[in-house]
């Protein structure tokens, strides 16, 4: 057991000394003998003088007093309501019992014919479900409050009361066209 101690020790005084010695080399490393690093150091020194512009001169802040408090607000949610008010007249009837087809899209609805009861012309439109429906002029069909104005051989056309981008309600005229059955090859 105490050869294996003086092992143990001996390994322990080897890894002190190698340690000792790094720790001398590493210092010795580090003296004076860097003359050349310092001249390189001076000279690249020397041409390197910068120069700083001035700051700008400041400006003396002049106070803005606030005198509009007697102004109307521009932004006041009632002044818009009035200018609304004072708009137009364009505007969707919301009191009236919508029609079956006002529950689809325009794009939705397909115009698969017409049919002529003495001088009513009435047009056959499919609607997504499946059924056929018909309408005459008058009647209302897609979402944007579009009624009927003409029902043709070739289209049906339509006055639609959008929401434009300020809240104001406009009139558009579109049209729904005949859609032609596919020829079968």
């Amino acid at each position: 057991m105490n050869s294996i101690r003086s092992v143990a020790l001996s390994r322990t005084g080897v890894a002190r000394g190698l340690a000792l010695t790094l720790l001398a080399l590493t210092l010795a490393g580090c003296g004076d003998g860097n003359d050349d690093l310092r001249a390189w150091m001076a000279q690249s020194r020397e041409g390197l003088r910068g120069k700083v512009e001035p700051l700008p001169e400041a400006r003396q802040y002049t106070p803005f007093t606030y005198n509009a408090f007697d102004v109307s607000d521009p932004y006041n949610p009632h002044k818009m309501d009035v200018a609304r008010k004072a708009g137009g007249g364009v505007a969707p009837d919301t009191n009236r019992p919508k029609e079956a087809l006002e529950n689809y899209d325009l794009e939705k609805l397909v115009f698969v014919g017409t049919l002529q009861q003495g001088k009513t012309v009435q047009a056959l439109i499919r609607a997504p479900d499946g059924n056929l429906y018909r309408i005459k002029v008058g009647n209302y069909m897609g979402q944007n409050f579009g009624k009927v104005l003409v029902v043709s051989d070739t289209e049906v056309k339509l006055k639609e009361i959008v929401e434009d981008s300020g809240g104001d309600w406009v009139e558009r005229e579109t049209s729904l066209p005949l859609q032609e059955a596919e020829q079968k090859k």
